[in-house]
């Protein structure tokens, strides 16, 4: 994709890997690089920081704290994961989570993990969630040309087995 775009990118093993350009990296690797050398950083399938007690949050937290430039990026996000849109609220560096939960949520009854948008804020945690959030669902979304996106009508085939063929088993033999 880099040089469809004109843009270099490096696949690093290592912090001695990176170079100009896009440099990537896994998060198992993040201990092998020096955070501190980069100005952004984009998480890519950023649910990996859902849970706030996890180390892969901790450790991203503290390499790239004073990182600039940030960006999380996941095909499967969670809108009702209040919890996960605290974490990514707080590795922006946008609010903590549990700044979040306090001025947006009740905690219900004795299960520590249960939290429920209060009614009155209903609105003004969206509105607050569309400051720093975006779904993008196309590039026409950002303005681009999406017709290559476009898919095709779905297609459907329906095979039907005689069972009485499979003599009780699952597959004939």
């Amino acid at each position: 994709e880099g040089r469809r775009i004109g843009v270099h990118v490096t696949h690093c093993r290592t912090g001695e890997d990176a170079g100009p350009g896009v440099n990537v990296i896994n998060y198992d690797r993040l201990h092998l690089i020096d955070s501190g050398a980069f100005s952004g950083v984009v998480l890519d399938e950023s649910s990996i920081i859902k849970h706030h007690t996890s180390k892969t949050l901790g450790a991203l937290m503290d390499a790239f704290r004073a990182t600039p430039y940030k960006l999380c990026a996941t095909a499967t996000p969670a809108p009702n994961d209040w919890v996960e849109l605290g974490t990514h609220a707080q590795f922006l560096g946008v609010r903590t989570q549990a700044e979040m939960l306090a001025e947006f949520f009740v905690h219900d009854g004795g299960e520590t993990q249960v939290w429920r948008l209060k009614g009155h804020a209903r609105h003004e945690f969206w509105r607050w969630v569309a400051t720093w959030g975006a779904m993008v669902k196309s590039p026409a979304d950002l303005g681009h040309d999406a017709s290559a996106y476009d898919l095709p009508p779905l297609t459907t085939h329906e095979h039907i087995i005689d069972s009485a063929a499979l003599s009780g088993q699952l597959f004939a033999g």
